[in-house]
């Protein structure tokens, strides 16, 4: 076969491995299983079964699945956005820092008391399987999205986690061992890299406001590529700093999140699609790396199934719950939180990492973190939507909405906002005759509800869930926010 033929048949498969991907999204709906975890399962079967398919090396798969998860951080920064984080920065804060060090000091006592292993591959094991995704949780969900600070804190406490276990991971990695200077090595090197990959993640994605409002580019479709080449740029700049760069880029999507640019919307289409793409990109390239037969073995799958089912219902409800005392989070939401928090690839590519470290049946430790991961997506992920029924969590149900109305502007509205009245809002339940008696001037100029435009009048009632274009001044931006994007306080009980 010539190779352009061979080229050619490559490509063929590629595309098809992708339209199956998507297309197999339809399923998570029935399956109430998440397409990545298929992914990785038939990836890893695939490999097994096709004798030309072979392994991609270690330093392949880390590549690949570093430019996937950084394209997944950096979605995921924006989509969560300053103002979210704001509303529930301490739980966010403590769980995702020191509910990982928690959850890595108890899952690594269990392992070595219970299956033998000596403490620093055991620190290692539980540093890989301590991270979550966030992902995986809404993906069981479909269509549905959890109202409230419990969604917020899952997506919050990943964005935290995944570098927090990343640079954790590396950290024991270079100290090689454990000892009292090695810890202290392991401490400083962990502390550096949060503190350069904050600064250059906050400082970055100021950079980016003022790159993306100054320098105009000939066409919309370059805008995007530029966001993407910029957040490529931090991670360099702080891995190179001897910082994370995957906190750099994730707090640099959240900077950038809240802002008005130009082209935001494109902006965001393209990295929720590149996000998504990143996602099968990871699954499958690491689902290349698992040995079915390893898995098969006793010692791998008893430990990694008792492992699973320890972090399910008692090291993370202990480790997490402690965390979130005092944040005022309600019983139903803590719970959730405290069940949602799913494993997904960051665990795994973790666990890759120990193949190349100097340390005795590294299989078998991988293939321990693989189980862990297939348990959560699996027999946890797939009570996720029924505990979040149980709770009575507020719930609301995201359609796609693929036809958009708009106008296009050459230069940025001044005065121009636009918000989705959220449920428990001031503004949900009120007239627009009742807005005009606020103290903010403002004027509401379109809403959009069940994909029909409605005629604006005074006696139209705002429902949660209504897209409504508002005119006001600039200044008034954080009270329109209160107005329609914020919970009332609920009345205190007596």
């Amino acid at each position: 076969m010539a190779d352009t033929q061979e080229f050619a048949l490559l490509v063929l498969l590629v595309a098809l491995t992708g339209l199956v991907a998507v297309a197999s999204n339809r399923l998570t709906a029935v399956l109430k299983v998440p397409v990545a975890v298929l992914l990785l399962v038939a990836a890893a079967l695939a490999v097994k079964l096709i004798p030309d398919l072979h392994t991609p090396s270690e330093v392949v798969v880390n590549r690949l699945v570093t430019v996937a998860l950084l394209c997944i951080l950096f979605d995921g920064g924006m989509h969560l956005g300053w103002r979210r984080l704001r509303a529930a920065a301490t739980p966010i804060l403590v769980v995702g820092v020191a509910g990982t060090f928690l959850t890595v000091a108890v899952a690594a006592a269990l392992i070595h008391f219970g299956f033998g292993l000596a403490w620093y591959p055991a620190l290692l094991v539980g540093t890989a399987v301590a991270p979550t995704d966030p992902a995986v949780v809404f993906s069981v969900l479909g269509q549905r999205e959890i109202a409230g600070r419990s969604g917020t804190i899952l997506e919050g406490e990943s964005g935290a986690n995944d570098p927090v276990g990343i640079a954790l991971m590396a950290s024991l990695l270079a100290a090689g061992g454990i000892s009292g200077e090695a810890l202290g090595h392991v401490g400083l090197e962990f502390l550096l890299q949060m503190v350069v990959g904050g600064a250059v993640g906050v400082g970055g994605g100021w950079l980016l406001i003022w790159f993306s409002r100054a320098v105009r580019l000939p066409s919309e479709g370059l805008y995007p590529l530029r966001t993407l080449a910029f957040s490529l740029v931090l991670y360099g700049a702080a891995t190179l700093a001897h910082g994370s760069g995957f906190l750099a880029v994730f707090v640099a999507g959240i900077v950038f999140g809240d802002v008005r640019a130009p082209f935001k919307r494109e902006v965001e289409r393209f990295h929720g699609a590149l996000a998504s793409l990143g996602e099968i990109v990871a699954f499958v390239v690491l689902g290349l790396t698992v040995d079915v037969s390893v898995l098969a073995r006793a010692d791998v799958w008893i430990p990694g199934l008792i492992l699973g089912i320890a972090l399910a219902v008692a090291i993370r409800p202990v480790a997490v719950g402690l965390c979130l005392l005092g944040t005022g989070l309600g019983r139903p939401e803590r719970l959730f939180v405290l069940f949602a928090g799913l494993k997904g690839a960051v665990p795994i590519l973790l666990g890759g990492f120990l193949l190349g470290a100097q340390l005795p049946d590294t299989g078998r430790l991988y293939g321990i973190v693989v189980i862990v991961v297939l348990f959560s997506v699996i027999a946890q992920g797939g009570l996720v939507p029924s505990m979040a029924k149980w709770l009575r969590l507020p719930m609301r149900t995201v359609e796609p909405k693929p036809w958009a109305l708009g106008v296009r502007l050459p230069h940025e509205p001044d005065g121009a906002h636009r918000f989705t009245v959220a449920e428990g809002s001031a503004a949900e339940g009120r007239t627009i005759a009742d807005l005009a008696q606020l103290p903010v001037d403002l004027w509401v100029s379109l809403i959009l509800r069940d994909q029909r435009v409605l005629p604006v009048a005074g006696d139209t009632t705002l429902r949660r869930g209504d897209d409504v274009l508002v005119l006001a001044a600039p200044d008034t931006r954080d009270q329109l926010n209160e107005l329609f994007g914020k919970r009332r306080p609920e009345p205190k009980k007596k």
